[in-house]
């Protein structure tokens, strides 16, 4: 009996991460997941060059809007994301960031697929900023910080 107990609880061990709550882990991984990602997007839009040649022009927009796309898909599985019970109150922002994202490249794609129009691309990086902002301060709640901010 005390071999079957102790076999249970060691499996239990296991099977838990060597002691690890299964769902922090999860949750730990797919933060993780969104943060690579989005810093892997960040550079490819900080790497794209832009001539003044119009096919330049052309093709930069084009990667750009690509990977606000991709931004944006990205943003979508955070904002889907489900924390662990600690940080519930976390997700009403994580759902934010994910309607401002979506709303920004929305806004992107209106001011630069037919004729450049500034005031969306203001719009569009307005709704952007915002869904940033909602990031880090999910980010800072998460390392502990209080930002005492709410916009």
């Amino acid at each position: 009996m005390k071999k079957m107990l102790f076999l249970t609880a060691f499996c239990l061990f296991l099977l838990t991460g060597c002691g690890a709550n299964p769902i922090q882990a999860k949750f730990d991984n797919e933060i993780n997941e969104f943060c690579e990602s989005a810093a892997d997007i960040g550079a490819r839009i900080d790497s794209i060059q832009v001539e003044a040649e119009e096919n330049s022009i052309r093709y930069a927009t084009s990667d750009l809007l690509s990977c606000l796309d991709e931004l944006e898909v990205a943003f979508m599985k955070f904002s889907n994301i489900d924390f662990p019970e600690d940080y519930d109150y976390l997700e009403s922002i994580a759902g934010e960031a994910g309607r401002y994202m979506t709303e920004a490249v929305s806004s992107y794609h209106k001011a630069y697929d037919e004729e450049y129009n500034q005031a969306m691309e203001e719009y569009a990086l307005e709704n952007y900023s915002r869904a940033c902002r909602r990031v880090q301060m999910i980010l800072a709640a998460l390392r502990g910080e209080n930002t005492g901010e709410s916009n």
